[in-house]
């Protein structure tokens, strides 16, 4: 797999909060036809899950939890990296580039996917792309005490936040084949799934490094401004 993402190579272990900065926060505002509703709402509930159409800015693949740690534990290892990417109770979602909806599941039937043997408990993925909309995690964690503190962990959270105004996303083809190479893997009675996390308790890949989010802590009114701009 070659490595085409303008990811370096260095890593930063990051701090156990995942959240958006002021530049992620704009990226994921332009992806709304009514970004001054989704800036209110940020202002008003900044712990609180939003919803945004996909198709446009960022395509989405849910995969099942398990079957997702081994793609995305082979894309920050053996491949380019990725893009954002949430986690879900029992999915994970993938943020992937505009077209990846439509391209990807073509891919994977060329491929048989399901058909082989010892992999035909693999689902096909969930491609979400023009037309859907998806919830995405809150700009931030709730406080310990704090609104949204009492109901326990964000039921939708990040495990790399937007970092960048224009993150690089996987395509198609990457994505076929770590899904595939995933695959192979449960065909053949690999161990059990890596850690999603497995550089630490949530981190962010920009553009040609990984940065602890301890470094990004930028007051609420920052990040709304910055979405604004």
């Amino acid at each position: 797999m070659t490595n085409d993402s303008p990811r370096g190579n260095g890593t930063t272990t990051a701090s156990a909060a995942a959240d958006v900065t002021p530049s992620g926060a704009a990226w994921l505002t332009s992806a709304s036809p009514f970004p001054r509703s989704v800036r209110a709402l940020w202002s008003a509930r900044p712990t609180a899950p939003t919803v945004l159409p996909t198709g446009s800015l960022f395509d989405v693949v849910s995969l099942p939890d398990l079957f997702a740690r081994r793609v995305l534990d082979l894309l920050w290892t053996d491949g380019p990296g990725s893009g954002p990417v949430a986690a879900l109770p029992d999915r994970i979602m993938i943020f992937a580039a505009p077209g990846t909806a439509d391209r990807l599941p073509a891919l994977l039937r060329w491929e048989e996917w399901g058909r082989g043997d010892g992999a035909r408990d693999v689902p096909a993925p969930l491609c979400h792309g023009p037309g859907d909309a998806v919830t995405i995690p809150p700009l931030r964690r709730p406080e310990p005490g704090g609104e949204g503190a009492s109901a326990g962990e964000p039921r939708v959270r990040w495990l790399v936040a937007p970092e960048v105004r224009y993150p690089w996303l996987p395509g198609p083809q990457v994505l076929l084949w770590a899904c595939t190479k995933a695959r192979a893997q449960v065909a053949a009675g690999a161990g059990a799934a890596p850690d999603p996390t497995p550089r630490g308790n949530g981190f962010s890949i920009s553009g040609d490094r990984v940065l602890e989010f301890s470094r990004h802590q930028a007051p609420l009114a920052q990040l709304v401004r910055a979405a604004d701009s």
